[in-house]
């Protein structure tokens, strides 16, 4: 049986070309001025952009900042270390072997005996002294004893001159008037007055010599009161070396660490432990070299413990520089805060300069790219590079001296991948 197959028209159709109209051609045409006029409209500001910008750089990796007007604070940020305020070293006093009472930590409280030193010299030579001392006591009793009796002797002489010169005045007025009577003769009459004068001298000197005798005695008696007085200055000092053999605690709080060994035979100022006093802190700091020149005493600066502030203030800046710091020390100025720990590190911020009403920008590196000589400025997507001086620097914001305007938005992050550009498009 054979097959039959059905024919189609394909190969009766023609294909006919039509013309098409004017008004189709109207409508085509101006769909294409549309597009041209929208496309040029759209495109040609990012030409003239892609134009007049040497480099483009997206957006989305720059850091941007306005420039505004305000208060500027110029502090610089440094970690501190946590120190005691008052932390004696505690040295012997003597030669001898020293006995620890205390151990390292211990709490201790002002005047407690930490430790002991025994030294048999300084006792033996304190008892020694006590003895001489007596003795001079008693030297300077029996001196006041014979100044009395010396007195009293020059005294009694004193007064039998005085009898004596009286009695022979006396003897004299006797003679005057038997003389005058014709009574005795006139070697009589002269030996009576020989010996008024006689008894008138002697009494003379009894008074000199007992006056020149109690300043002799008075004189005696104070040299040895002076020894006395020397002697008991002596024992004083050894009593004082004896009882600082006990070393007591100078202020309230914990034992530090302990120099030397227990039992130990220590020598004459020799550091044997330390004491920290725990409710006084301060904060010790190292600060970068570049701003010595604006420490000074009694700066204000503030402390961060955990999640607080407290203000403090700087009350001591290092006369030298080490391994390119400064060493300051800074004293809370509302006490010491609860809960700090010797050496413990905490972030201190000290105030160096507070200006009013300047130009500022958050800092950032552009600075170090640009040497702080020049930003660049953006102004619809082209950051342009302009010219500025800047003043001084903080932590957190640079002084704007010229160059930039209120409302000026700058790049703050690094600019090297600018290439030193004019103009740089930011890209999306």
């Amino acid at each position: 049986m054979v097959d039959s197959v059905i024919a189609d028209t394909s190969g009766q159709d023609e294909r006919i070309e039509v013309e098409p109209n004017h008004r189709q051609k109207f409508l085509r045409g101006s769909a294409v001025a549309v597009v041209v006029v929208l496309l040029a409209y759209f495109v040609w500001p990012y030409l003239t952009k892609w134009s007049e910008a040497g480099i483009s750089v997206p957006r989305e990796r720059q850091r941007f900042a306005t420039v505004m007007q305000g208060d500027f604070v110029r502090d610089v940020s440094v970690q501190g270390r946590v120190v005691a305020a008052v932390s004696p070293t505690l040295y012997a006093s003597q030669t001898g072997t020293i006995t620890f009472l205390v151990e390292a930590g211990d709490s201790v409280r002002a005047g407690d005996v930490l430790a002991s030193i025994e030294s048999p010299e300084i006792e033996n030579q304190l008892k020694q002294e006590e003895a001489n001392l007596a003795r001079l006591s008693i030297e300077v009793e029996r001196n006041r004893i014979q100044q009395k009796q010396e007195k009293l002797a020059n005294k009694k002489a004193v007064d039998l001159a005085q009898v004596s010169l009286t009695a022979a005045d006396r003897e004299a007025r006797r003679a005057d008037q038997a003389y005058e009577k014709e009574a005795i003769s006139q070697l009589d009459f002269e030996k009576a007055h020989d010996e008024r004068a006689s008894a008138r001298l002697a009494h003379e000197h009894a008074v000199a010599d007992a006056a020149l005798a109690e300043e002799r005695l008075n004189f005696e008696l104070r040299t040895r009161e002076l020894e006395l007085d020397r002697q008991e200055l002596l024992v004083s000092d050894l009593a004082r070396q004896v009882d600082e053999l006990e070393i007591r605690s100078p202020v309230d709080g914990i034992v530090g660490n302990l120099l030397v060994d227990q039992k130990t035979a220590v020598i004459r100022n020799l550091a044997v432990m330390a004491v920290v006093d725990l409710t006084r802190f301060e904060i010790e700091a190292q600060v970068p070299e570049s701003y010595a020149d604006d420490l000074a005493v009694g700066m204000m600066a503030n402390v961060r413990a955990g999640s607080n502030d407290h203000a403090a203030t700087l009350v001591a800046v290092s006369p030298e520089i080490i391994s390119s710091q400064v060493t300051v020390r800074l004293r809370f100025r509302d006490g010491s805060p609860v809960g700090l720990r010797q050496n413990q590190r905490l972030t201190t911020r000290v105030l160096l300069e507070e200006r009013n009403d300047v130009l500022k920008v958050s800092r950032g590196q552009f600075l170090e790219s640009g040497g702080g000589r020049f930003a660049y400025r953006v102004s619809d997507d082209i950051a342009r590079r302009t010219p500025i001086v800047v003043g001084a620097r903080s932590l957190n914001e640079v002084e704007i001296v010229s160059g930039l305007e209120i409302g000026d938005t700058i790049v703050v992050s690094s600019t090297e991948s600018f290439e030193n550009n004019d103009s740089v498009l930011l890209t999306n």
